[in-house]
């Protein structure tokens, strides 16, 4: 039980220090967007790869940083039958619908990805557009950081589940949550 207590910490200590890294690059988007309105309209100009830039950073964020919205269960939930059991139905639940829902998904998406992002990094893919942001290749590389950080965070709830229907609760870390 330690052991999966131990995996907890660490997939979680992975899952929340990505999180609060790519937050940043929320920040990020809004001043680029800004940046590109205030450039178009005051300069009458562009530049397609800062357009690009500000949908890469958003991209990011919303890929990378979804393991730790699982982590602080941010995600949408029902909780008309959760909230009201007790945390080792809850753990049941939540054990089951992580083999159920996440497991499966995250495993097609990787399997769909794999080949596409395989075939962009060979080709050292740019973007299609003429002044374009180059290395399109890392973007679509985020998908699979995607993948393996809910993946990641999958084994992670299920070893916090298995410790709470163990009925070994005061082995696990708390919850993080969101400061």
């Amino acid at each position: 039980m330690r052991a999966l207590a131990g995996f907890v910490h660490l997939a979680e200590a992975v899952n929340d220090v990505v999180g609060r890294s790519v937050a940043y690059l929320t920040l990020a988007t809004v001043i680029i967007c800004a940046t590109v309105v205030v450039i178009r309209y005051a300069f009458q100009t562009g530049f397609i790869w800062l357009q690009e830039l500000f949908v890469w950073t958003h991209a990011a964020a919303f890929m990378l940083g979804s393991g730790f919205t699982l982590m602080t269960n941010r995600h949408v939930r029902v909780d008309i039958v959760y909230a009201t059991r007790s945390p080792r139905t809850q753990a049941w639940l939540d054990l089951l619908s992580t083999f159920v829902f996440l497991f499966p998904w995250v495993i097609v998406l990787w399997y769909l990805a794999w080949p596409y992002v395989e075939a962009s990094w060979l080709l050292g893919e740019e973007s299609p557009q003429v002044g374009g942001m180059p290395g399109l290749y890392l973007l679509k590389a985020v998908v699979l950081g995607f993948c393996a950080l809910m993946m990641l965070q999958g084994l992670a709830i299920c070893a916090r589940c298995t410790i709470v229907i163990r009925g070994r609760p005061d082995l696990l870390p708390p919850p993080r949550t969101v400061d």
